[in-house]
C-alpha cells in the first residue's frame, strides 16, 4: 500500500491486513508515509512491514515508529 486512498478502499472491501514495502522497490513507501496511512486504518486491519536484508535496528525502529503488527522478511535473513 502506498497511499491512504488505496488503504481505506482495501479496508472498506474487507481486507484484514495491508502490506507496506520498506525494501527498494517501485512500491517502496517511507516510514513517515506508512505511519500517516496506518493512523487512518480501522482497528481490525493488521499492518505488515515488508523488508529485504535490512539492518535489524532499522527494522525495529520502523516497526515501532509505524506501529506495525507483523514483520515479513524476504532475503538472506537468518531465523535468529
Amino acid at each position: 500500500i502506498m497511499n491512504k486512498e488505496d488503504a481505506l478502499a482495501a479496508a472498506h472491501f474487507g481486507a484484514d491486513a495491508l502490506g507496506f514495502v520498506f525494501a527498494t522497490s517501485p512500491r517502496k513507501v517511507s516510514a513517515e508515509s506508512a505511519r500517516e496511512i496506518i493512523k487512518t486504518l480501522p482497528p481490525f486491519v493488521k499492518t505488515v512491514g515488508v523488508f529485504v536484508d535490512e539492518d535489524p535496528e532499522r527494522v525495529s525502529s520502523i516497526a515501532a515508529r509505524c506501529g506495525l503488527d507483523i514483520l515479513q522478511f524476504h532475503g538472506s535473513e537468518s531465523v535468529d
